[in-house]
């Protein structure tokens, strides 16, 4: 059982993904303003937020943004369900951290099967292990989604982090964009391949001198390298 927080501020949708949510076996609390979800956040921790982007208060973009900006709400997964299906909407929503993104009107029963991937890659990740990691000039604290890049302090988005995270746990094996895809941005993730791209040259800029442990495969797609020694010039 898992505790979901629901944002949406239509009323129906709210009762019907409260029934089906609780028919599913987990607990649900329900928000009908984007204040009032951060609130509820804050007090019950829950472990994956619903989250609409049309509010009346806050937009859910600014919610979303808020919350993976706080180390206490930082880790939890959020999905993003709005009316606004654009690509552009869904790569903002995906740079912002969320984890997935469904646009209304849409099936329960698939919104429930990908509430259950993505809590089931949650627990998998939580016994992946935690704590810090150092890799040559590279050190990273899972637990509190800090990066340092030869002692320097660098600021990752919640995506960013997610995408270093699965190349370096896959380190000398390479991963297409498509596994990029479904693995980081979220199962059958709606947006073109491109997108990989884009993030993996910010992700590398902000790398710097550790930019070279991500290795482009031409053709395929990205490998972490192997060894810290690999990477050096």
């Amino acid at each position: 059982m898992a505790k979901i927080l629901v944002v949406e501020d239509e009323r129906d949708l709210r009762q019907v993904l409260e029934f089906n949510l609780r028919h599913a076996g987990h607990q649900v609390i329900l928000a009908a303003t984007g204040g009032e979800g951060l609130a509820l956040a804050h007090e019950h921790a829950p472990d994956l937020v619903l989250l609409d982007l049309m509010l009346p208060d806050i937009s859910g973009t600014e919610v979303c943004r808020t919350l993976k900006d706080d180390t206490r709400t930082r880790a939890v997964p959020i999905v993003m369900v709005t009316a606004r299906g654009e690509e552009i909407d869904r790569v903002v929503g995906f740079e912002l951290g969320a984890e997935d993104y469904i646009v209304k009107p849409f099936s329960v029963r698939e919104l429930l099967l990908r509430v259950q991937a993505i809590l089931r890659r949650g627990r998998r990740e939580s016994r992946a292990g935690t704590g810090v990691v150092e890799f040559g000039v590279l050190r990273v604290d899972r637990e509190a989604h800090r990066v340092w890049v030869a002692g320097v302090e660098i600021e990752l988005t919640a995506l960013e982090f997610k995408l270093l995270l699965t190349l370096y746990e896959r380190r000398d094996r390479v991963q297409s964009r498509a596994a990029l895809l479904d693995d980081v941005w979220g199962i059958q993730a709606d947006i073109t391949t491109r997108t990989v791209d884009t993030h993996v040259k910010r992700l590398r800029e902000k790398l710097d001198s550790a930019r070279d442990y991500i290795e482009t495969v031409r053709g395929v797609g990205y490998r972490f390298v192997g060894t810290a020694g690999e990477a050096a010039p």
